[in-house]
């Protein structure tokens, strides 16, 4: 067995109906929260009302910063952190999917340090410090896992690049998974954020820094979003459905925040940075089975597994040929959940292919591949995956 660590200071409270305890979890912290949401539509306003409620028992003072935007810019962080600085906030409450949970945790940092976000970026020399806000986090999507990692994703429109804070300062004390408030979730946004769950955990399990800890949840996780994530798209109100998604959604944040992500991801990141449309899951999903063609020889072990996952006669078959046919698999799943899906349909400009291929490599992700993809082979998966 090799060698391994495994850390995770988030605190979890999971189960239906605990959205309650939030209010009681964010006291702990302190008096004064800045609340990091999306604007309120019907769907979500009740979850905004009842985490207020809580707050207000808990004798908590709320200011509700609700300019939070798919694909979050350091524009909406700024906004924040003016707000979070002008309340005086001592702990931000990011309420929502990846996108709030981001957002809340980049303006923790913002707002107690010099300049930008953008300044404390990963590789930056710079980074912050224990003076960041304690971030509470309140996922209400069951895709990013954003709740239980050390990474506030960011994007900065005037460098058209999407990039990411990655430090434990920014780990949530305090992640709420409480899978009622998921019934609500539209089918699309359901299937994007779970596949964006589905390829945290595969590609954590193809990971160099995979171990046996991280390697239990990831399968673990795999095998919900197999058997669930139809079932959540197909009837939203399912909560049994909702319920194991969400707990694979926990799942899999835990293995990237411990082992990481790969080749998709670095690619999927630099398509949101250069298109902002394309939702996260949706960049992960139109590059996949490229990916999964290009890597399932260098990692036969793990795609055999997962080959095995979704199709149980392949027990019967060698690791090659399960590795093999775990990409039609893959592909027989996305068009399953209405994620097939190519980069021409998603209006990404063909043109602009070489400079989308560059910043593919912008990200070290790609660098944890089984297979490591060179410039030329990334243009070919682009390539690919433009008309599929």
């Amino acid at each position: 067995m090799k060698d391994f660590n495994y850390y995770q200071p988030t605190e979890i409270i999971f189960g239906r109906g605990r959205v309650s305890e939030v209010g009681q979890a964010v006291a702990k912290y302190g008096k004064r929260c800045l609340m990091v949401t999306m604007p309120a539509f019907s769907a979500i306003q009740p979850v905004y009302d009842k985490v207020k409620a809580s707050l207000k028992k808990a004798g908590v003072e709320v200011a509700h910063f609700d300019g939070v935007i798919a694909n979050p810019t350091t524009d909406n962080v700024t906004a924040g952190a003016k707000m979070a600085k002008a309340h005086k906030a001592d702990v931000t409450l990011g309420v929502g999917g990846g996108s709030s949970m981001d957002t809340a945790k980049t303006i923790a940092v913002e707002a107690t340090h010099p300049g930008s976000c953008w300044d404390y970026l990963w590789f930056s020399k710079i980074q912050p410090t224990e003076k960041t806000l304690p971030v509470i986090a309140v996922s209400t999507t069951s895709g990013t896992g954003s709740q239980v990692t050390q990474v506030g994703v960011v994007t900065n429109p005037a460098e058209k690049c999407k990039s990411a804070i990655y430090n434990s300062v920014v780990y949530p004390k305090v992640a709420v998974v409480d899978p009622e408030l998921m019934l609500t979730v539209p089918p699309h946004i359901t299937a994007s954020t779970g596949f964006d769950a589905f390829t945290h955990a595969f590609e954590s399990y193809i990971h160099r820094n995979a171990s046996p800890y991280t390697d239990i949840l990831a399968k673990e996780a795999i095998k919900l979003v197999a058997q669930y994530l139809p079932a959540a798209i197909e009837d939203g109100s399912n909560i049994e459905a909702r319920t194991a998604m969400a707990w694979a959604d926990t799942l899999a944040g835990l293995c990237i925040a411990n082992a990481g992500v790969t080749l998709p991801h670095g690619m999927g990141m630099a398509i949101g940075g250069m298109y902002p449309h394309i939702m996260h899951g949706e960049a992960l999903a139109v590059t996949y089975p490229e990916f999964t063609r290009y890597s399932y020889k260098s990692a036969v072990r793990q795609f055999a597994t997962l080959g095995r996952i979704f199709n149980s006669e392949l027990e019967n078959e060698s690791d090659l040929t399960a590795a093999e046919k775990s990409c039609e698999q893959v592909d027989k799943f996305l068009k399953e959940i209405g994620m097939w899906l190519n980069l021409e349909g998603l209006k990404a400009s063909e043109k602009e292919r070489p400079e989308l291929a560059e910043a593919c490599m912008v990200l070290p992700d790609y660098k944890d591949n089984p297979r490591v993809a060179t410039l030329e082979e990334i243009t070919k998966i682009l390539e690919r995956s433009y008309k599929r």
